[in-house]
């Protein structure tokens, strides 16, 4: 995944840049405990507490992708483009979709009860071709 996007401009700490960073050189989902493991593994000073408001202020603000898996929220950093996720249910791996007939029908069926500024969040999931030959 090719991520040139910054992160929304808010009170940036060394925590947050050392968070923003290390999920800017990771293509998988992680987990806060995951992503808390691999950083005090490098010696990064942050608290598992801050990251999970760093990643909760980063998906509030589009940063942040995040996926639920086993009860589990995990997050990886987004595409500057709107778009959805196809996701193995076996091993995670994640593909960026996008696809205007989708876009379409949600504005139809908002349309037909009536709602405006509609947002959605849509994520499939399936077996990849990997983990099915396994």
């Amino acid at each position: 995944m090719t991520n040139t996007k910054e992160p929304s401009p808010s009170r940036q700490t060394k925590q947050r840049a050392i968070i923003w960073d290390h999920l800017g050189q990771s293509t998988e989902f992680l987990t806060a405990q995951q992503i808390h493991d691999q950083l005090r593994a490098t010696g990064a000073p942050v608290s598992l507490p801050t990251i999970y408001r760093t990643v909760a202020t980063m998906v509030e603000a589009g940063d942040l992708d995040t996926l639920t898996t086993d009860g589990q929220a995990a997050y990886r950093r987004c595409s500057a483009h709107h778009h959805h996720h196809l996701v193995c249910r076996v091993c995670l791996t994640t593909i960026e979709v996008t696809g205007t007939g989708i876009e379409q029908w949600i504005t139809q069926i908002g349309a037909q009860y009536g709602y405006s500024d509609l947002t959605h969040l849509m994520e499939f999931t399936g077996t990849c071709p990997d983990c099915r030959q396994n």
